[in-house]
């Protein structure tokens, strides 16, 4: 049996009692982790552009101004100095809103970070269409596209505050380019502060027969309340929680595919180019298996709160659930 297969799962019967329970945003985990890694090793520095309040990296600031550097609202020229830092042995952490890092500073990312595979940290805040009310412009619906297609990227997406704690902890002391994605809104809680996590390689939270559901972010919360609708309606849905999209968990996803024979992505993200993409790819190479992906479907968003998004954009559990039973029908 796999180590991945033989991790720790919840189990159908106890779906019924689950509780939404919010804990800190993605974003505030960050901060905080930011600030804790930086107290045990001097190596550690952060740069924002001018952002720094709604990234929470204002808390490394606070706590190390020395080590902190505003670079203006001039994104690209701060991954130079990120790359700059990190030729000179620093470990930066360089944070911004999601969609400004990766659509204006991508080519400094391609030439200055990827090309010569330099140790830099680049976290994207305000993922995705969460973040609600800002619009179009704030909201980050290729980020993972873009960052995956960078060579010798790692990509990374926490679900809670305690997978983005620890996911933070294993970025620093990955060798490495990494984007994280953090998120503005409190996340619901999944993890329980003792769990574990390694790099690249997929949490699977529930068992199932059926059909596996795998997400990430905030729609792994969805995922599981997905999997409680299918139990009511007899359906096994397993749940896993991709976290790492790049290095991604070859094992993982054909274990699951193996086990169920039915596979539905789900992504606060574009439909294609992300985590759905990704999966697809390690199914049609070593594990064919009938797929449909739960994303955006090739549009931007509006300005509205998140719940009205994700309902209007089809990121909810119940929207899940109708992937599920038509993926069904495919098998």
């Amino acid at each position: 049996m796999s180590t991945w297969v033989a991790e720790t799962t919840r189990e159908a019967a106890h779906h019924a009692a689950r509780v939404k329970t919010l804990g800190l945003a993605t974003r505030d985990a960050y901060g905080q982790a930011l600030v804790e890694l930086g107290e045990g090793d001097s190596r550690i520095v952060a740069l924002d552009a001018d952002l720094s309040k709604s990234t929470k990296s204002s808390l490394f600031a606070a706590r190390f101004p020395e080590r902190f550097f505003n670079c203006g609202i001039a994104e690209a020229n701060m991954i130079s100095i990120a790359a700059g830092l990190a030729a000179c042995g620093k470990i930066p952490f360089a944070s911004s809103f999601a969609s400004f890092l990766l659509c204006k500073g991508f080519d400094q990312l391609r030439m200055s970070v990827a090309n010569p595979r330099l140790n830099v940290k680049v976290v994207g805040s305000h993922g995705g269409i969460s973040l609600g009310e800002d619009g179009a412009s704030q909201q980050s619906v290729e980020d993972f596209a873009l960052a995956c297609a960078l060579p010798g990227f790692s990509v990374v997406v926490p679900a809670d505050e305690v997978a983005c704690r620890a996911l933070v902890y294993l970025a620093a002391r990955h060798i490495g380019p990494v984007y994280l994605r953090t998120g503005r809104p409190r996340a619901p809680k999944i993890y329980v502060p003792s769990e574990s996590f390694a790099w690249g390689k997929a949490k699977r939270l529930v068992a199932g027969s059926d059909v596996t559901i795998i997400a990430c972010g905030l729609l792994v919360w969805e995922a599981l309340v997905a999997s409680d609708l299918c139990a009511a309606r007899g359906i096994s849905a397993g749940v896993v929680d991709l976290h790492t999209l790049k290095p991604i968990d070859k094992e993982a996803i054909v274990s699951a595919a193996e086990m169920t024979g039915a596979i539905v992505t789900a992504e606060e993200h574009l439909a294609e180019g992300g985590l759905g993409s990704r999966v697809a790819k390690i199914l049609a190479e070593h594990r064919p298996t009938p797929m449909i992906a739960v994303g955006l479907t090739d549009t931007y968003a509006e300005s509205g709160s998140p719940e009205i998004l994700f309902e209007k954009y089809g990121l909810t559990a119940s929207h899940i659930v109708s992937a599920v039973e038509e993926v069904l029908k495919r098998r």
